[in-house]
């Protein structure tokens, strides 16, 4: 799995159709074996499906089982996928790129107060933390708004 560091390079890491019914048969198997037991540790098998000899199998927190499956879900979806640790610094470029708008529509919500950031020499850096906040945040807001263009356009018996 390759992991995309921009939109460009994420479509090509996206599953073929087998891939993604691979993918959600693991995730099926994770989740079952987390559901019914207290299973933590994954075995390598080889093409034929045995376990491999030269491969011992690896124990896994439940947590990061947890993980794997959703990730598999989302593969399965064939959904390009970007890991990042969540106190990962980011330049404006990159905010730009995962929050799909421009560096300029970006350096404005800094400097307006709207996303936290700090800066380095003359860069200004975005905590990844800082910008999902942001992001949660801007899409409540566009969901308050539509929702109260739907009650006004009932109010006003719109026929919608």
């Amino acid at each position: 799995m390759q992991i995309a560091k921009s939109p460009e390079q994420a479509t090509g890491s996206i599953l073929t159709a087998e891939e993604a019914e691979q993918a959600k048969v693991a995730q099926r198997c994770i989740m079952a074996a987390l559901d019914h037991s207290r299973a933590h540790r994954i075995a390598v098998l080889d093409e034929s499906g045995k376990p491999s000899e030269d491969m011992p199998g690896i124990t896994v927190p439940p947590k990061v089982l947890r993980l794997f499956a959703d990730l598999l879900g989302r593969m399965s979806q064939r959904q390009p996928i970007a890991l990042m640790p969540y106190k990962y610094e980011l330049s404006t470029q990159e905010a730009a790129i995962i929050l799909n708008v421009s560096r300029p529509f970006v350096v404005k919500a800094l400097e307006a107060g709207e996303i936290t950031y700090r800066k380095v020499g003359t860069h200004r850096r975005v905590l990844f933390e800082d910008l999902m906040k942001y992001q949660e945040k801007s899409r409540n807001n566009s969901l308050q708004a539509l929702a109260e263009l739907v009650q006004e356009a009932q109010e006003l018996n719109m026929g919608y």
